[in-house]
């Protein structure tokens, strides 16, 4: 019952937290800008950089594997991923994760298939900093010019703004 009552609690905390953020104004933000460089190493131990996927969609998405509503989150994402890379949309995962090993097990039990980095210094990642990844998940859509459209959206709402984003020019 009690372990019932704390996943209720962090949920809850979670639904809090992200319909909080998505009021917010969106910056002006757009992933080709230099102050914002975004390369990781990935679990093959080559590295990755956020702008290798100019001209296509990008979901731009913070998690651990040790976050219960990240791991919910890849489902959802999976099914995204499946029905919409072929047509130019692209997930970049990146891990805050502090263990590499845990990372990696995670991509593994998930069935991740989309590009995957690693911050491994957890909150205190300059990436995490960087990006103000104050919670996890935090995801951030861009369209096909590398500009920052959402944040933080749900499953149907993310759906919807993927289909518009690649209908476009």
């Amino acid at each position: 019952m009690q372990k019932k009552l704390r996943r209720l609690f962090l949920w809850m905390a979670c639904f809090f937290a992200l319909s909080v953020q998505a009021q917010q104004a969106l910056p002006d933000v757009n992933y080709n800008d230099p102050r914002l460089p975004l390369r990781l190493p990935t679990p093959a131990g080559d590295s990755i950089s956020l702008t290798a996927f100019k001209g296509k969609v990008v979901l731009l998405d913070f998690w651990a594997s040790w976050c219960i509503p990240c791991r919910h989150a890849n489902k959802d994402l999976k099914k995204l991923y499946a029905a919409y890379n072929k047509q130019g949309f692209e997930i970049f995962g990146v891990s805050l994760d502090e263990e590499i090993s845990d990372w990696k097990r995670a991509i593994k039990k998930d069935k991740i298939t989309w590009p995957q980095v690693i911050d491994n210094r957890g909150w205190e990642a300059v990436t995490a900093v960087q990006w103000n990844v104050q919670e996890l998940p935090t995801s951030y859509l861009f369209n096909k010019q590398g500009q920052l459209v959402a944040m933080n959206l749900e499953r149907e709402e993310l759906e919807q703004k993927i289909k518009e984003l690649l209908a476009k020019p």
